[in-house]
């Protein structure tokens, strides 16, 4: 299980709409996911991730985002 408790999280601009990537912080809730392990998410709570080693696997994401690689790279923050 991963100690960390916050991560950078890089999503992906639109596809074919020239947008820039965009970097969420997200720390460690109490909540757990699917297979019983922690859940990330930022301080909206619009963006949720479970993350295992450098993988950010997402749980849900606002709507402008649309389908997306469902995988991301997560890095450990401070």
């Amino acid at each position: 299980m991963d100690t960390c408790r916050r991560y950078a999280v890089a999503l992906p601009g639109t596809p074919g709409g020239h947008a820039t990537a965009r970097t969420v912080i997200v720390h460690r809730t109490d909540r757990l996911g699917p297979a019983h392990e922690p859940v990330y998410e930022d301080t909206t709570g619009n963006y949720r991730f479970r993350i295992t080693g450098a993988v950010a696997e997402i749980l849900t994401l606002p709507a402008e985002y649309g389908p997306t690689h469902p995988c991301l790279e997560a890095v450990p923050m401070p």
